[in-house]
């Protein structure tokens, strides 16, 4: 991979600071901290009942979290992640990390270290890399758990680790299907089986999957016992195949995730269809899952695992209220100054700059696209921007139940 030299690189590409100076040089920071040696190997199958009991321990062991945030490439990094935890999260992934461009580059190597951001965040994360050529087997792809224990090739599928947990996404981008990994390997089920187990037998840490479904049922929940054979100890489906990527065009299929539950003894976390509170619910009671991942309608309200919506959910609730005091630029703001204290890339902030602030700027599309002019940005800017938009706009505030009451989800376990 050719690396860019400073005259090439986009501002959005270097590490924000509260100083506005961007840099994406490891000599400019702290290196990061070294993995933890590992132990010898465990070296044994994961097998019946043994494996079973396992699996629910270490669900048990991680809080049996039940509002979670997925992960989303470049959008689930460390200040959005401690955001989305403020209001409620149980849990959250790290974005997907390109195993390849991570072991190839320092500069990649480095801002990665900046995405994971794991000795600020001590609860339960995800970490997870994907993509390119295995190192340490010569497998399809790498995986290396962070704070967790570290393992072999995960064939090019999302893996990782954190507060224990490695973790199998199934990526359904085009990045994915040029690289064979992800959703894609769903072409090819002895790969994956073979994956699974290679980590089950090599991690120290229990293995998780998480899956696209397939269009017939019976495919679905063979695949989903096939993965747990093979040594997956939690298992998260997404509602949706590998070709329904517009989530507001096709509902998640919650049938399909509760005929997986039901065929599967290991716990399950339900993916699709969650824009608030009373959706998380609705889909636990329906689909009988463990717990419930987020992705696209946090990125707009990352306070909804708090109780919070957006006014396009509030109609037809009569118990809503706006008297709450919070808005999505007043989270802006909060996530800004974690981002003072956590750098990450610009061109991250300002993705969920446009993603916070989208009812905004479709009332004043002018200071959008003085954002989008905006060649090399700074907190002060960014500040100011809001405070204009202030001044022009009538608050557009998030909606609550009436006396702002919390919707609590209880833990339970298996």
């Amino acid at each position: 991979m050719a690396v860019q030299s400073e005259e090439d690189r986009h501002p959005d590409d270097g590490l924000c600071s509260p100083s506005d100076r961007c840099s994406s040089s490891p000599a400019d920071q702290p290196p990061p901290p070294p993995l933890e040696p590992l132990s010898a190997s465990p070296g044994r199958l994961l097998d019946g009942e043994w494996r079973i009991e396992r699996a629910w321990a270490h669900w048990r062991k991680i809080g049996e979290p039940k509002t979670i945030v997925a992960p989303m490439v470049d959008n689930s990094e460390l200040p959005f992640r401690m955001l989305c935890r403020k209001y409620g999260a149980a849990a959250a992934y790290t974005p997907m990390l390109h195993s390849r461009i991570f072991s190839e580059n320092e500069n990649v190597a480095f801002l990665v270290w900046a995405l994971l951001g794991l000795s600020a965040e001590a609860r339960t994360i995800v970490a997870h890399a994907s993509g390119g050529r295995g190192v340490g087997t010569g497998g399809g792809g790498s995986e290396s758990g962070y704070g967790g224990g570290r393992g072999g090739a995960n064939g090019g599928g999302e893996s990782g680790s954190g507060s224990g947990s490695p973790l199998w996404k199934r990526c359904p981008q085009r990045i994915a299907r040029r690289g064979n990994y992800g959703a894609f390997l769903m072409d090819n089920l002895p790969v994956i089986r073979s994956l699974v187990q290679n980590l089950a037998v090599n991690l120290h840490v229990p293995v998780s999957c998480k899956i696209r479904i397939f269009p017939r049922l019976q495919d679905t929940i063979a695949y989903a016992k096939m993965l747990e054979e093979a040594g997956c100890s939690l298992l998260a489906v997404h509602g949706r195949t590998r070709d329904q990527k517009d989530g507001k065009k096709y509902r998640a299929d919650w049938e399909m995730i509760k005929a997986v539950k039901q065929a599967v003894r290991i716990p399950v976390l339900a993916n699709g269809n969650i824009r608030h509170m009373d959706d998380v619910q609705s889909c636990l009671d329906h689909t009988g899952a463990d717990g419930v991942l987020s992705a696209e309608t946090l990125l707009e309200n990352p306070a909804l695992f708090a109780g919070f919506r957006t006014a396009e959910w509030r109609e037809g609730d009569g118990e809503m209220s706006q008297d709450c005091r919070l808005d999505q630029a007043e989270l802006l703001v909060e996530y800004l100054k974690l981002c003072e204290r956590y750098p990450v890339p610009w061109r991250i902030i300002r993705s969920h700059v446009h993603k916070l602030l989208g009812d905004w700027f479709r009332i004043h599309p002018e200071i959008r696209e003085e954002l989008n002019v905006q060649w090399k940005l700074t907190f002060e800017w960014l500040y100011g921007m809001v405070d204009r938009l202030r001044e022009k706009c009538e608050r557009i505030p998030l909606y609550e139940r009436t006396n702002c009451s919390r919707i609590v989800i209880e833990s339970s376990g298996n």
